[in-house]
């Protein structure tokens, strides 16, 4: 618990986490709730108000269900605070590319995320497993990606690594080795720069640690893991239950969670989350929203613009297309009132797993299309049915817009407006995005 003065001079009174003022997300802590809408509220007015030309109806902003431990996704990286610093497990601090700092206390997601980041961590560090440097490229442990479903409460656990058992465990280098890498640096450092210039940079110090191949091997390590992450469940520390335990080899320079190979250690690859009464089946790297119970509150919505009530009490079928689709969440959740609806998704995974969800659903009349909203809006949509016939796709009666963070291609959104809908409902991540998109 935290006391202080906010910058208004109301005395306020709230838990913050013990990163606050050093980790590089939750840019609102500290902020009450009903401020932070007011902020977010008036940025979306400033950037919508110059470029609507008409009177329009701005609505409250819906608020999420959960302030805190709302998050059913994270993605925690290995590293260390200080050079040469002990094993941590979580976010970059802010204003740093380098330092990491432990993160098991992050109050935005479930505290079963927290006994396992915090179990993995004391884990390795226990047996001095190394993690990937971003500048030398070398070392094991990169990251470590957690989903628990809100409704169901299964968990799936994803350690990501390098492939260089080799270089897995961190030993300290003799005194003698030390010295002589030092003097070697003092040596390369007064031939590189005057002495003007030396005065105002800092010789550089040696690793006090090298990397060797551990002990044990690489699958007895991952097996004990494996168990101590299981142990938290029997001893009631997690209350929810483990799906999957994997392991994902990434080998790819840049400093990001990149599938190159992944083993079960556990369970199964993939775990179900509940979303307005339909079960959806999501894989690591599947794309889902990462506030369960606020997109509920985000689909009825989007729902209710879509005229869902009215068409359930008219009876019309309407043909609904839902353009940048991802797993199809909105697809399904509008199939109901439509005679087809034609999800369109250029992520081919993501598109197998929209039709895997709609089997699970009992949805027959939902479909969808694995390719780049503009080809296919432009050349006409193909679907691919169960017994793998073909037919051109209908033209839609209404349509829902749900891009990515930099919105719609400007090609693809004339010949979206085109269509000449009834209906259009945009679903923006990015509102800067938007408003460039209502720009005539």
């Amino acid at each position: 618990m935290m006391k202080f003065f906010h910058n208004k001079g109301i005395y306020i009174s709230m838990n913050l986490c013990k990163n606050a003022g050093i980790c590089g997300g939750c840019y609102y802590q500290g902020t009450e709730y009903s401020e932070e809408l007011q902020k977010k509220e008036q940025g979306v007015r400033d950037l919508l108000d110059p470029v609507i030309r008409t009177p329009y109806l701005f609505e409250e902003i819906i608020p999420s269900p959960k302030e805190l431990y709302y998050r059913n996704k994270m993605e925690f990286t290995f590293g260390d605070s200080e050079k040469d610093g002990p094993l941590t497990l979580g976010l970059h601090q802010k204003h740093s590319f380098f330092n990491i700092i432990n993160a098991e206390d992050c109050q935005i997601t479930d505290p079963d995320v927290g006994a396992i980041v915090k179990t993995t961590r004391e884990y390795f560090a226990g047996r001095e497993i190394t993690y990937y440097h971003k500048k030398s490229h070398a070392g094991y442990l990169r990251h470590l990606l957690v989903r628990r479903a809100v409704k169901t409460g299964e968990i799936l656990v994803d350690l990501v690594t390098t492939t260089t058992w080799d270089l897995a465990m961190r030993t300290p280098v003799s005194e003698e080795a030390y010295e002589a890498r030092q003097k070697e640096l003092l040596a390369w450092f007064e031939q590189r720069y005057s002495k003007k210039v030396r005065e105002r940079k800092t010789v550089p110090t040696p690793d006090r640690y090298t990397m060797t191949r551990p002990d044990e091997e690489e699958d007895q390590v991952l097996e004990g893991w494996k168990n101590a992450l299981l142990q938290l469940k029997e001893e009631g520390i997690v209350s929810g239950t483990f799906s999957g335990i994997l392991h994902t080899k990434n080998d790819d320079l840049a400093d990001v969670i990149k599938d190159q190979g992944t083993d079960i250690l556990y369970g199964q690859s993939y775990f179900y989350e509940e979303i307005l009464g339909l079960r959806f089946r999501i894989t690591p790297f599947s794309f889902f929203q990462t506030n369960s119970l606020g997109a509920e509150r985000l689909y009825d919505k989007v729902r209710s613009y879509a005229g869902f009530e009215d068409l359930q009490k008219e009876g019309r079928k309407p043909v609904i297309y839902d353009l940048y689709s991802g797993t199809g969440t909105i697809t399904q959740l509008m199939s109901s009132v439509a005679s087809l609806a034609v999800g369109v998704e250029i992520v081919e995974e993501a598109v197998e797993a929209a039709r895997e969800n709609a089997k699970l659903n009992g949805i027959e009349n939902c479909d969808f299309i694995a390719g780049d909203v503009l080809k296919v809006i432009t050349e006409g949509g193909k679907l691919q049915k169960e017994d793998g016939s073909i037919e051109d796709a209908p033209r839609p009666d209404l349509i829902i817009l749900d891009p990515p963070r930099d919105g719609i291609h400007p090609k693809a959104l004339q010949k979206i407006i085109q269509y000449n809908v009834d209906r259009l409902v945009y679903v923006a991540c990015k509102p800067k995005s938007l408003a460039r998109d209502l720009v005539p």
